[in-house]
């Protein structure tokens, strides 16, 4: 491989043109050569207007044209098996949107794919690299804050028009509702910052409308660990109030912490003293600092220089999640 890795873009949709291509765009050792999308105007727009990049309506023909050495998979949950396999099976690496499939099964089949041909199969948890996120990781892995007792999670958003949800309003396409769309992200950001937790029951409430086909638009879920933590997290699309709730907390034995916005305390002397880290702060938001960071890990595990998350996490994700809406549908605790 040359010392740039070629990208190819499949699916055209809003986390592509708001949040990767703009990251792309200022990362060195990456160029965008290709992008697909079923609307092939679209595709076309939007890779002229990001250097005249070739466009497709058919991910066999970008994969069989030769021009990218990974992928990023942005279409529909429905189809991210399926082209997960493609890509592994032509040879090129994939940095995917979650959920890497609709069921566990699938999740083991392209995780199976991945070890057998060596490539870097990574699932876009983004949140992840939010740098107050890595702040309060660096906390808890230094043993700072004592042992995780609780974590809690919410992500509250308002998004009242069939328009702003589209297909993830179809249960065949998306698989689930705001639990999936959100929760996922918020049950991997409170395991991935506490660490060292085995989830061993959850009990849940999902929220519908008064539709059998209905996904679900609000939920939470309570999940007790083996070593003795809990975790809640609570999501909503139909969130009524002021803008946007998104946040994180951790208790622990010596301390607490969150983000959203960043804050850390530890016990100093039988004192509760703020011990926020302050200073060398960046123009760059959350946002756009978390997904040029995670493109950043992509490009050094394509490299050998680091090692992709343990798709392992994934597994114990998905199967959260349908202890979950096994949890909602029979009104009662599931062992995980």
């Amino acid at each position: 491989m040359s010392d740039t890795v070629r990208i190819g873009i499949v699916g055209a949709g809003a986390v592509v043109q708001v949040a990767h291509l703009p990251a792309l765009r200022r990362m060195k050792g990456i160029e965008v050569t290709a992008i697909c999308d079923n609307d092939l105007p679209k595709a076309r727009a939007i890779g002229q207007r990001h250097g005249n990049v070739d466009a497709f309506d058919d991910m066999e023909d970008l994969l069989g044209s030769g021009t990218v050495d990974a992928v990023a998979i942005c279409t529909p949950n429905h189809m991210h098996e399926v082209h997960i396999q493609a890509a592994l099976s032509a040879g090129v690496h994939v940095l995917v949107e979650k959920p890497m499939a609709m069921t566990t099964a699938g999740a083991q089949k392209v995780i199976r794919t991945a070890e057998r041909r060596g490539q870097v199969l990574m699932v876009g948890m983004n949140h992840r690299y939010r740098p107050d996120a890595q702040a309060v990781r660096s906390f808890v892995q230094g043993g700072e804050l004592g042992e995780v007792t609780s974590v809690r999670g919410s992500w509250h958003v308002f998004k009242p028009a069939r328009a702003m949800l589209g297909w993830r309003r179809r249960m065949e396409l998306s698989g689930g509702g705001a639990m999936l769309d959100l929760g996922l992200t918020m049950i991997d950001l409170s395991l991935w910052l506490a660490g060292r937790l085995t989830p061993a029951r959850v009990s849940a409430v999902l929220e519908r409308p008064d539709r059998k086909d209905a996904v679900e638009e609000a939920g939470s879920a309570f999940l007790v660990c083996e070593e003795g933590a809990a975790l809640f997290v609570d999501v909503t699309w139909h969130h009524v109030g002021v803008g946007v709730r998104f946040g994180v907390g951790i208790r622990g034995t010596k301390g607490s912490a969150g983000i959203n916005p960043l804050h850390v305390w530890k016990e100093m002397h039988g004192t509760p003293v703020d011990v926020t880290p302050t200073g060398g702060g960046s123009r760059e938001s959350q946002f756009t600092a978390a997904f040029r960071a995670e493109w950043a890990h992509f490009l050094a595990a394509i490299r050998g220089e680091a090692k992709a998350p343990d798709l392992a996490e994934q597994l114990v994700l998905h199967r959260i999640v349908d202890g979950i809406y096994k949890s909602a549908a029979d009104g009662k605790d599931v062992a995980l």
